[in-house]
């Protein structure tokens, strides 16, 4: 299609291998950060790992190193959060881990959102029925059958809006 030495071809090479320089440079650096941003700080503070910003904190360091020591190993992601599951227990992962009770954690907010949502709409549905407010067919009705032109309408509209 191109010549050897076409400019744009020469361009189109460029930009593939940067693409791909810049895809591998940053792999297991990225790897590194989903996996340090799945992890909970074991030091109280409440914060995911690679977020803690606790002066002088005793374990990030340590949690860190560790983490560095599993990816070296080749260990799967799987098998590095089981591993800090196993040695500092499920509260250290940020999130809950899918399967048995722990689907509780992930389905409970949305059915209390839903039921709260459909309990909402029926205690509005049941206070409007309760206060015997018309319907919107019964409301246009009503409005069709009083019109300016009625004399004694027109004579309390004057009366009310009078300037005293």
């Amino acid at each position: 299609m191109f010549r050897r030495n076409h400019p744009l071809a020469r361009a189109l090479q460029c930009l593939l291998l940067c693409a791909v320089t810049v895809a591998m440079l940053g792999a297991n650096e990225s790897r590194f950060n989903r996996i340090g941003h799945e992890l909970m700080c074991s030091c109280g503070c409440g914060q995911i790992l690679l977020e803690c910003n606790h002066v002088s904190c005793p374990d990030s360091p340590v949690m860190i190193a560790e983490l560095h020591q599993q990816l070296d190993s080749g260990a799967t992601d799987t098998a590095i959060e089981n591993w800090f599951v196993a040695k500092y227990g499920p509260p250290i992962l940020a999130a809950p881990i899918r399967g048995g009770f722990d689907n509780v954690a992930w389905i409970m907010p949305m059915a209390v959102f839903l039921l709260a949502t459909i309990g909402t709409a029926i205690l509005v549905w049941v206070w409007k029925r309760r206060s015997g407010a018309p319907s919107y067919a019964a409301a246009v009705q009503a409005s069709a059958a009083t019109t300016p032109e009625d004399p004694a309408l027109r004579e309390r509209i004057r009366r009310e809006t009078e300037y005293k």
